[in-house]
């Protein structure tokens, strides 16, 4: 990320907007309403009796950022009063940028503070897993968007409380095409007494020049922001006033809404860069200015296949058209498609002359999609090329060689084992050149690119399916097109220094910078020389010059300087984002020491990253001992798993959150889930049948398609005489298309054009086809997307294969359905279109946290309990609670006939 986000708070004001006993299945109200106390996750029919909104009032939101160095410490403090004379849950939001690390998170409430504690994430787990395990909430971190990721907690608060959120997170700012970014993400949802945002930065170099903007200003609104720049320091503050926040004169809605922008660059005089020692650790920012461009020999690697159809394709020659026009005459270039097979556009490079660049555009508007993908040759036809047009001599000998790939799935043809393609393009690079992946869409196997980009001196960025496809591809190319140096080393006393950071790097960038930090290991700061080398275009690039130590205080002697630990926490959190870069790309026992190493670093520094979690221990209710919180930093893997299982972004979290469109599935013993996010609402029944039984889930006549399950029995008879029963066998039909696919436990096997194709639950594979495209994710899910049909997801349950009683089996998810015809049925498909429900007449049940009620439906008065089921979509090993209205005796009432008539006599038949 360029910079830095500052994050995103929303306090919801309104409890029946977001009372948590609706959204999260814990309802809390106390006094006049104990009948309700223990009727957690009641209905929606029962928002009206919530509070009355303005009974919680937000008056305060800070956000304090102060930048040192380039290390932002950003500080999030709201202060929130429930107003009512009874208790009720508070939700606190924010966003911080994915490239953040949380270091504190703490709450005030009625004078008594709980704050977090970073773990080891292992002994965290155990501590969600005991919250979760009696039904309760305990926290929630998912992605917002491509660059930020949002956390969230919500507290009980006492009648006429007070509570105060404070949220810590630091990050190193990343200097990208000249410049700084710091981003705060505000939607405080309503015009708040006390709004402010305040960032101050200190940058001894001296700032050159800063803007700040936000996306939500008017002409009322810019003129509020105060900017003052005194040589090294700049203070930015926005606060407007509650009059000034709102829509219009006495309403409620406001104006702050989206993206306040702070941009900034400092002073380059030095060639050396600009060293700082304080407190026995150093950091050396290294970006001299006025350095010509290095020419470039560029192959780009463009996949083809038949998945970059329509406007994937159109955006990828609409990027490369642009970028091929950007090309420098001295440099040279070369065009590789591939899908099953590769199509070069001439043997050798060429040199960019205005020609030649004409003529690869011709052949770029020519692109069109074919076959399956095969990405090994098609690299390792670019690293040929390179190898042989440099001993030819038909490069500049002062040049820097790369090549960028662009795919959007997973190999499929020729070697299409991950470990061999990665060894096999290491290999052939040698530490030649560097190479760039570009992932487009969800499909690829975005760690497989990382790791292979990292390998090869290169990096890899995820290019998100949109509209703006075609500019991410054009904004990833301007970052590393331009080379000033190669093989750039920063050298410092052997004997002076130790735990460096990286100090070698392969390319330097226009507009990028170089950060080393280390610490000093003693004080003879006289004899402490700096030397830099590198290649630049022209000449041998050399420089050197004596560091010395600098006292702060007499740089800003009017502050009060509270962050004097800066350098070390700098350096701690450059050297754990090294280490976890590092633990990807080494050997077995290298990767295991880095792992370790940013763990124990994580853990002494208290940052929460990929190892770690923050736990906060929340105060006890009515009820007792409420659940801990427990924060987390995904990894940008875990990011795109979830974009993998739904068409909208929902990572694995800690709370359970309604999908963005209505979700049909069966999973467990067996439980069928209607899950319909237009109601904050759920349906829920069981299907008891006998082991070997083949019911109908999906019939779809005028489509053709067919989807059958087959459930199967325990092992034996488990001790207290209760046989569960699990589908372990599906089958899809697509009779227009000719597809026809059986999915067990053990294998898949899909026909398509009289052809079969058997696939591994033990692989990870990316069929692609006219008709049909399968999505295997190792021991976890099958994707099924059928042409202009539906889409599945099916997920293997592993059991311990010596297990007394329990088998393997699977889940069935619908995730598309929209084009399905209105006569689709089946104890599934029956609810594709649709279900008008009403309930009314909560009462206690037999259990106290399942109330029962009344439930209208297809003219018929049911008796349902609210209870919850397991979504196993983003977490097939534990699951997420779904709260939900469960119909008895198989769903008598709610579906259509009985549960015998979906009963059919084969995998593959209607009856």
């Amino acid at each position: 990320m360029s910079g830095q986000g500052v994050g995103l708070l929303l306090l919801w004001t309104s409890a029946c907007l977001w009372l948590p006993g609706l959204a999260r299945g814990t309802l809390i109200i106390s006094g006049d309403h104990e009948a309700l106390q223990e009727t957690r996750g009641a209905a929606k029919s029962l928002q009206k009796r919530s509070t009355n909104e303005a009974t919680v009032e937000v008056y305060s939101v800070k956000v304090d950022c102060t930048v040192t160095y380039r290390f932002a410490h950003t500080v999030i403090t709201s202060k929130a009063l429930n107003k009512a004379n009874f208790s009720q849950e508070i939700v606190f939001e924010m966003e911080l940028p994915k490239t953040a690390f949380i270091t504190n998170f703490s709450m005030e409430i009625d004078g008594q503070i709980y704050v977090g504690e970073v773990k080891e994430k292992e002994k965290a787990k155990k501590q969600y897993e005991k919250a979760v395990s009696s039904g309760r909430t305990a926290g929630l971190v998912k992605a917002s968007g491509r660059k930020m990721e949002k956390f969230s907690v919500s507290v009980n608060i006492a009648a006429e409380s007070n509570v105060t959120f404070i949220m810590t997170y630091e990050e190193l700012l990343q200097r990208k095409l000249g410049q700084y970014e710091i981003l705060t993400r505000v939607k405080p949802k309503q015009p708040i007494q006390e709004f402010q945002i305040v960032t101050n930065i200190y940058e001894p170099q001296g700032i050159s020049y800063v803007d700040a903007n936000a996306t939500f200003f008017s002409n009322e609104l810019l003129p509020l922001v105060e900017k003052r720049v005194t040589g090294n320091k700049a203070h930015i503050s926005f606060s407007p006033t509650m009059e000034q926040q709102r829509k219009c004169p006495g309403c409620d809605g406001t104006l702050i809404d989206g993206d306040f922008i702070i941009k900034y660059d400092v002073n380059r005089a030095k060639s050396l860069g600009d060293i700082q020692i304080v407190n026995g650790y150093f950091v050396h920012f290294f970006a001299p200015p006025d350095l010509p461009t290095v020419p470039k020999n560029v192959v780009f690697v463009i996949d083809r296949s038949g998945s970059m159809s329509g406007r994937k394709i159109e955006q990828t020659r609409e990027a490369l058209l642009a970028i091929l026009k950007d090309l420098s005459e001295e440099d040279h270039f070369a065009l590789i498609l591939f899908d099953d097979s590769t199509d070069s556009w001439r043997t050798s490079l060429s040199k960019a002359t205005k020609e030649n660049v004409a003529a690869g555009m011709d052949f770029v508007r020519m692109i069109q999609q074919r076959g399956s993908t095969n990405i090994n040759n098609a690299v390792l036809e670019g690293v040929n090329m390179l190898v042989k047009d440099r001993q030819e001599k038909k490069l500049p000998e002062r040049s820097t060689d790369m090549i960028i790939l662009l795919t959007d799935g997973m190999p499929n043809s020729g070697e299409y084992h991950l470990p061999k393609i990665q060894e096999n393009i290491r290999s052939a690079i040698g530490e030649k050149m560097s190479l760039f992946c570009l992932g487009f869409g969800n499909d690829v196997d975005y760690s497989f690119l990382d790791v292979m980009s990292k390998q090869n001196k290169g990096v890899a960025r995820r290019i998100f399916e949109g509209s703006d496809a075609a500019v991410q591809l054009q904004g990833f190319y301007e970052e590393v097109a331009s080379t000033l140096l190669s093989e750039v080393d920063l050298r410092y006393p052997d004997n002076a220094v130790d735990s460096l950071t990286t100090n070698h790097y392969s390319q330097f960038f226009k507009g990028s910078e170089i950060v080393v930090a280390g610490r000093v290991m003693n004080n003879d700061l006289d004899n402490f020389m700096v030397e830099v080398f590198g290649q630049g275009f022209e000449e041998d690039f050399k420089v050197q010059g004596q560091a010395t130590a600098m006292d702060w205080d007499e740089i800003y002697p009017d502050e009060e300087y509270i962050f004097g630990d800066f350098t070390e926490r700098l350096w701690a959190y450059l050297t754990i984002q090294q280490l976890l870069e590092n633990s990807k790309k080494g050997t077995e026992d290298e990767n295991a020491n880095a792992t370790a190493k940013a763990l124990e670093m994580s853990l002494h520094y208290s940052f929460v990253t990929p190892l770690t979690s923050m736990v906060v221990t929340k105060p006890e209710t009515e009820d007792g001992p409420d659940s801990p919180f427990i924060a987390d930093k995904l990894t940008e893997e875990q990011r795109q798993q979830a974009e993998r299982v739904s068409h909208q972004y929902r990572p694995p979290s800690y709370a359970y959150q309604q999908p963005a469109q209505p979700t049909y599935f069966v999973d467990g013993d067996p439980h069928f889930m209607i899950e319909l996010p237009e109601r904050d609402d759920a349906l829920c029944f069981n299907i008891n049948g006998i082991p070997g039984t083949i019911f109908n889930l999906v019939r779809d006549p005028e489509q053709g398609i067919l989807v059958n399950g087959q459930i199967i029995g325990d092992k034996k008879i488990a001790p207290d005489g209760k046989i569960n029963t699990y589908f372990w066998r599906f089958g899809i039909i697509h009779q227009t298309l000719g597809v026809r696919l059986e999915v067990s436990t053990q294998d898949i096997s899909v026909l398509q054009d009289g052809k079969w194709v058997k696939l591994l639950w033990s692989d990870t594979a990316s069929v692609k086809g006219l008709n049909v495209d399968l999505l295997l994710t190792k021991d976890r899910s099958l994707t099924v997307t059928l042409k202009d049909s539906v889409k599945f997801v099916v997920l293997l349950h592993k059991v311990w294969v010596k297990h007394p009683y329990h088998r393997d089996y699977l889940g069935f998810y619908t995730l598309d359905s929209h084009l399905l015809s209105p006569s689709v049925h089946g104890l599934l498909g029956q609810f594709y279109h649709g279900i008008e429900y009403e309930v009314s007449g909560l009462r206690p049940g037999e259990v106290p946290e399942k109330p029962d009620a009344i439930m209208y439906v297809k003219g018929q008065e049911l008796n349902v309990t609210r209870g919850w089921q397991r979504d196993f979509q983003r977490d097939v090993k534990n699951g997420e609670n779904v709260p939900c209205w469960f119909i008895h005796s198989n769903g008598t009432g709610l579906i259509d006939g009985d549960a015998t008539d979906y009963v059919v006599s084969g995998l593959f038949k209607t009856v």
